[in-house]
């Protein structure tokens, strides 16, 4: 079985299996747990060969999306990967811009809520620090 993150030497590649319709997320062998665990929280599907004692683990987009909801799940995963560390590839003919967009100022606004401010203490000399905001 070829591993496009070994090969290329990412933590994440997204692309469609040749000769196939499936949208593959290969992660590189002996990646951590929390990057399996990760993709699973994104919706795609955690895969193991052999299956009790697992050498190879790969991730699927789900097969009963339609293929533009496939691809547009991809592409979400993708700022969230990103933000995490991860560094991630994908090929075109998966890539949904407009998704992936969407996905980036989704993030941006949950990062740019201001946390919830505790009152000073009556008394205290100074107020409250303001929230920090990550552009």
């Amino acid at each position: 079985m070829a591993n496009l993150a070994d090969d290329y030497g990412t933590d994440v590649e997204i692309y469609i299996k040749a000769l196939t319709t499936t949208i593959h997320a290969d992660t590189p062998t002996g990646a951590p747990a929390q990057l399996h665990d990760l993709l699973e929280h994104l919706g795609l599907e955690r895969h193991e060969y052999p299956a009790d004692t697992p050498i190879y683990i790969w991730h699927t987009v789900p097969e009963h999306l339609d293929a533009g909801e496939q691809k547009r799940l991809a592409s979400r995963a993708i700022p969230v990967l990103l933000l995490a560390g991860y560094e991630v590839n994908c090929t075109p003919e998966v890539f949904d811009e407009s998704a992936y967009r969407q996905a980036v100022q989704d993030l941006r606004t949950r990062a740019g809520r201001p946390a919830v401010r505790q009152q000073a203490p009556i008394g205290s000399a100074s107020p409250a620090a303001p929230a920090r905001r990550t552009p």
